[in-house]
């Protein structure tokens, strides 16, 4: 397949490789999710901003002496649909995730992270919600994402989900006037108020 400059020039209800995602050369931002075309706003509202800032504080600030990677969007975290996947044509998700710590820095290359990072964090917007808690949240729990944030704006509350025995379990939402304390990193906590404040 040639290089593609055009977003137009694709077709949304194909089904895409990797291989083809790495040629898309044009401005719009997409993900490939289960091999099919999604894509993203052109960019986040300035209350999306804000939130993944004051996250980004806290959680550079936990990981600065630790051997693990955090990254922020846009950053490419290639997974594979092992639903659909055989050994012959494995089916690949790209997705770029607001915030994600990789502490396997094997899987870390210069196009991002090849396999499951250890914590995701997504922050919800109007028109990603149904992406995010459907699809996303499948796929992480799949392919084996420890620690799964959805950080709710219109609600100013967070939900964590922590994987047990390759499910996800969902602990009691982090609203106002709570603290949230990530299981996988038990000092990583913070007051929810200094997240969603003004």
């Amino acid at each position: 397949m040639p290089v593609v400059t055009n977003f137009s020039d694709l077709d949304l209800t194909k089904q895409y490789t990797y291989a083809d995602y790495l040629l898309w050369q044009f401005s719009e931002r997409v993900e490939l999710l289960r091999g099919f075309i999604s894509k993203m706003s052109p960019a986040p509202a300035k209350t999306h901003q804000v939130i993944s800032r004051k996250l980004t504080r806290y959680i550079d600030r936990y990981f600065e002496d630790k051997p693990c990677g955090f990254f922020v969007a846009p950053f490419d975290v290639r997974l594979i649909n092992h639903k659909k996947s055989t050994p012959d044509n494995k089916i690949f998700s790209v997705v770029q995730p607001d915030l994600c710590i990789v502490c396997d820095l094997e899987k870390l290359d210069e196009k991002g992270c090849h396999g499951s990072p250890d914590l995701v964090i997504e922050i919800l917007s109007p028109g990603n919600s149904k992406k995010e808690m459907g699809i996303k949240f499948d796929l992480y729990e799949e392919n084996g994402v420890k620690e799964y944030w959805i950080v709710e704006p219109a609600e100013n509350s967070i939900f964590v989900y922590t994987l047990q025995n390759g499910k996800y379990i969902g602990l009691k939402p982090s609203i106002e006037g709570s603290k949230i304390t990530s299981p996988l990193y038990p000092d990583l906590d913070f007051e929810i108020e200094k997240i969603f404040e003004n």
